[in-house]
């Protein structure tokens, strides 16, 4: 019954109530038991008094628990002044980034915005289990990410060493703000005498040169043509401090292409360059377009003029493979077969015999023919034959962009594969077997034995 009366005492009352109101209280509640007492009579006398007993013994022990809160209520100040580490936390990081807010009652998740320079980011920190920050993880917007994508390796330093989420965040926003200054510096107008030098520059070389011009007048294309009538384009990317610094050149060459730049210079010396280039690549060209119109060409599909290798087909599934030297464009390439070994292994051993034939006066297919003692199949020849270059497994031609290189040596068979395929087939076969890089199995055709050396990493 004490603790039924001091429960309903306590919620009637509130804790902010002084102990004399609280002893008002228990009095009243004995006058009302005094009552009570008289009208029941005087045989509850005694149990009546035992009641008012335990009720004033518990009014006398709530007084003391209230003047023991009063003295730690005076004493809090001084507590206050040494609060934990994480209070002192919480409290610098709600003043530094108001709108950066915990997401769980651990507070090991934070999510909100990071202002820098007038703008709002979007950002949440992940803490596992602790305030530290050595596993924490940075989840930004994808705007955020774009800005802060060249200090990815800075970010991560600053984290692992950051005490605290509060001098972390106050480190990544100094980085933001720097970051965001220096994309206004790149993306920062040039002055007007850029656009009227550029103007005048143009003007000088020749309207007729240019093929294409960005709108901000930071990315140009000049097209020149070489002696032998092939239009080349160069694409010449202008800097801010143009021509102060020299624009980055790109062209389609199988060399470097190195600029002779003074702050002197301009677009038409660059063009001059440019041309002088072209017509040292002029022998390299001629040999590589030879090949490319008498030729059925495997690959590449579409040659571009830094290309120095070609496939060229040669017929029953059998291809040659070389490597063009752009310098000295007439000298022997190297060379590699594929295809049966019946097939390959005969023209391996005439390039052999007749490599003392190779002259450098004349062009390179001249010179493969009557090396290898064959004739060049057209396309046109080759397709009208039962020359075939599908793959035997999948039976495409090209697969992610190659095309057959493997094929069965078989003489009746000479099936070509692609490498990955035959890799596959062979593998999923019990019978198959394989030592380092080589495996030994049967082909998919005439189940004759068929061997694939796989190059250095797996297909």
């Amino acid at each position: 019954m004490a603790k039924l009366c001091l429960v309903s005492l306590g919620y009637a009352t509130g804790k902010d109530q002084s102990p004399e109101k609280i002893l008002s209280g228990m009095n009243a509640h004995s006058s009302y038991n005094n009552g009570l007492k008289h009208r029941k009579g005087y045989e509850d006398h005694a149990r009546l008094d035992n009641h008012l007993s335990c009720c004033i013994e518990v009014t006398a022990r709530v007084s003391a628990e209230q003047r023991r809160g009063c003295a730690c209520a005076r004493a809090a100040p001084a507590q206050s002044a040494r609060r934990p580490p994480r209070a002192i936390m919480e409290t610098s990081l709600l003043r530094e980034f108001p709108l950066l807010l915990p997401q769980n009652l651990q507070k090991t998740v934070y999510e909100g915005f990071i202002s820098a320079q007038g703008r709002d980011f979007s950002a949440r920190c992940v803490m596992v289990h602790t305030v530290q920050l050595k596993n924490a993880r940075l989840h930004c917007s994808w705007q955020l990410k774009a800005i802060l994508s060249r200090y990815q390796h800075i970010i991560q330093q600053r984290m692992q060493h950051s005490p605290d989420l509060v001098s972390f965040m106050v480190e990544l926003k100094m980085i933001l703000e720097a970051a965001l200054k220096n994309k206004q510096e790149l993306h920062a107008p040039p002055p007007p005498q850029y656009y009227s030098g550029l103007l005048q520059e143009l003007g000088t070389l020749g309207w007729d040169k240019l093929v294409y011009m960005e709108s901000s007048f930071s990315t140009l294309k000049l097209k020149a043509k070489d002696t032998s009538g092939r239009e080349h384009l160069i694409t010449l990317r202008l800097k801010a401090k143009y021509p102060a610094e020299p624009p980055d050149c790109v062209v389609d060459f199988p060399v470097p292409f190195p600029v002779s730049w003074t702050p002197q210079s301009s677009l038409g010396s660059i063009h001059s360059q440019f041309l002088a280039a072209l017509d040292s690549l002029k022998a390299f060209w001629d040999v590589m377009d030879e090949i490319d119109e008498k030729t059925w060409v495997l690959e590449p599909e579409k040659p571009t003029r830094s290309a120095t290798a070609r496939r060229i087909a040669l017929g029953s599934n059998t291809s040659i493979y070389i490597e063009v030297d752009p310098r000295h464009p007439t000298m022997l390439p190297e060379c590699s077969f594929l295809g049966a070994d019946h097939v390959v292994k005969p023209l391996g051993i005439k390039l052999s015999k007749n490599i003392h034939l190779w002259d450098p006066g004349n062009t390179v297919l001249q010179n493969l023919k009557e090396v290898l003692e064959v004739d060049f199949p057209a396309r046109a020849v080759l397709e009208q034959s039962d020359f075939t270059m599908d793959c035997g497994i999948c039976y495409a031609y090209q697969l992610d962009g190659v095309i057959p290189n493997q094929v069965c040596d078989s003489p009746q068979c000479g099936q070509p594969f692609h490498q990955l395929c035959l890799y596959e087939w062979l593998r999923g076969l019990l019978t198959s077997r394989q030592s380092f890089n080589t495996i030994f199995g049967e082909c998919p055709y005439c189940s004759k034995p068929i061997t694939l050396k796989m190059s250095g990493r797996k297909p």
